[in-house]
């Protein structure tokens, strides 16, 4: 029987617990299907490894999507402030535009 790439990635969780990038892949499998445990990934993403910066990006848009705005405009923020922190100017950018867009759309 052919596994789905969530299990998969549970299986990868399960064998490396504090590897960020297994807790990342899971929260961005959840985040299509079930919110409940995309946040939860995220939230364990940030709690343990907040220098983890792609996060930050895919975690804003989803608690914005949740209609969290306080928790996804912190995120925005956080994140631009961490991506200059790593001198990252790339993320910095995309963080920028995403919280731009994001404030755009709390606006309207």
């Amino acid at each position: 029987m052919k596994q789905s790439l969530l299990d998969n990635l549970l299986a990868f969780y399960q064998e490396e617990p504090t590897d960020p990038f297994n807790i990342y892949a899971l929260a961005l499998e959840y985040s299509k299907t079930d919110a409940v445990n995309a946040a939860r990934f995220f939230d364990i993403l940030l709690a343990e490894h907040p220098a983890y910066l792609p996060t930050y990006y895919h975690a804003a848009a989803f608690f914005a999507m949740q209609e969290n705005i306080e928790k996804a405009e912190k995120l925005y923020n956080d994140g631009i402030a961490l991506a200059l922190k790593q001198n990252n100017l790339k993320t910095h950018q995309e963080l920028v535009r995403a919280y731009r867009g994001f404030l755009d759309e709390i606006e309207d």
